[in-house]
């Protein structure tokens, strides 16, 4: 398999007027003759009314001030819209417009659904306020913040750092056309108080083949 790393790019906090432990990186690379690019985030914090607009702006300011400067290459991307297909993970930091109680008791029964409709990323990509034109699969497992250190259980009010409605904080999504998620799921690893996702995709890659193009071109001429 022909793979070939472009150009990596790490917006900064500084940079993207996010705090200090937000920013983002990106990866663009070529397989074969499809370009890819995959963009790691952490977005602005909060669960107040509003704060998802803060994300939304965060986003925008990545996709803006992202560039790649592949050197001594030529016809390759330089923005992440140009890729073919495109990769975005990570803290996104959306949350749920649910209060703490409510949101418990829909986790109790397992009704992801439910709590779903309130999700904030699902609601701006509905109303095409971020990510207009992108895809996230299913949700079929509980929300993924914030969690005890090294516990199955969700913060709460006896905890130091206060309580926090749980939420679908780590979100991956996809662009472009030619990919079919496979599968997208949360695992349980327990080193911090989130919960990472996973996901696997099957992609449609343009290969160039030199041997079909000079027959081609030999039976025309």
């Amino acid at each position: 398999m022909a793979i070939l790393v472009c150009c990596l790019n790490k917006t900064p906090a500084d940079i993207c007027s996010f705090n200090m432990l937000q920013g983002s990186i990106s990866v663009s690379m070529s397989i074969h003759e499809t370009h890819f690019c995959f963009v790691c985030c952490h977005l602005s914090a909060g669960e107040k009314n509003g704060d998802e607009l803060k994300r939304n702006a965060n986003v925008e300011e990545i996709r803006r001030r992202t560039g790649f400067d592949p050197v001594h290459m030529v016809g390759v991307p330089q923005r992440i819209q140009d890729h073919e297909r495109i990769i975005w993970l990570g803290d996104l930091n959306y949350r749920l417009n649910f209060s703490y109680e409510r949101t418990h008791e829909l986790i109790s029964k397992q009704d992801w659904d439910g709590l779903f409709m309130k999700d904030q990323l699902k609601n701006e990509l509905g109303k095409g306020c971020t990510f207009d034109g992108w895809v996230e699969g299913a949700i079929n497992f509980p929300p993924t913040y914030k969690y005890e250190f090294n516990s199955e259980k969700y913060v709460s009010n006896a905890t130091e750092s206060g309580r926090r409605t749980p939420a679908w904080c780590d979100r991956i999504l996809s662009y472009g056309k030619g990919m079919r998620q496979l599968s997208y799921k949360r695992t349980e690893l327990m080193f911090s108080d989130h919960r990472p996702v996973t996901a696997v995709y099957m992609a449609d890659v343009e290969v160039f083949c030199h041997g079909k193009l000079q027959g081609a071109l030999h039976s025309r001429y």
